[in-house]
């Protein structure tokens, strides 16, 4: 028996959690899981500019967290099922690496604009994506419970972004273009 990838049980505009509960396919829950998964796809195009770096191998790291926090938010608050360990490390681990690209990089003494390479630029639509994730997560917990750990590393990883961006434009020749209001 081969696996089908459509079901039609997503027809009527619903679709299933983790844990069995259908919602709206617009529901806070699915617009951050949905996001989270927009934002790994990102992520993906951004790692298929620099395969063979230490940044790919963070990146990897960093897609399998977001796989995991996805199945947080898509489960029912009330289901039974158990989902993957988050290993809360990953947050200090990913502040080492900011601290470790920070110190390749010039002082940043300006804001900066996104455009000056490509592999910069698409981390900074990842971080922008980020961004949205986390705003869409911290409207969620006001509705319902949600891990810390999620908001937290989400958070982080924005920042991670942003100076991953600054070292790609760095690494692959790009000028920072600088904002001039």
């Amino acid at each position: 028996m081969s696996f089908k990838i459509y079901t039609r049980k997503g027809d009527d505009g619903k679709t299933g959690l983790i844990g069995g509960d259908r919602v709206a396919k617009h529901h806070i829950r699915v617009e951050s899981y949905g996001t989270v998964d927009e934002l790994n796809s990102q992520i993906g195009l951004v790692r298929s500019f620099i395969s063979g770096s230490a940044e790919e191998d963070h990146l990897a790291n960093i897609q399998n967290n977001l796989f995991t926090i996805g199945s947080y938010l898509a489960s029912s608050p009330s289901s039974k099922f158990e989902l993957p360990k988050f290993d809360e490390s990953s947050i200090p681990a990913m502040e080492e690496e900011i601290d470790r690209l920070t110190a390749l990089l010039p002082e940043l003494k300006n804001f900066i604009l996104p455009g000056a390479t490509q592999q910069g630029s698409h981390c900074h639509v990842a971080r922008c994506v980020c961004r949205r994730a986390e705003r869409l997560i911290v409207h969620l917990s006001d509705i319902e419970e949600i891990q810390p750990f999620i908001i937290q590393y989400l958070n982080r990883l924005s920042d991670y972004l942003f100076t991953l961006s600054r070292f790609l434009d760095q690494k692959f020749g790009g000028k920072e273009i600088i904002w001039r209001p």
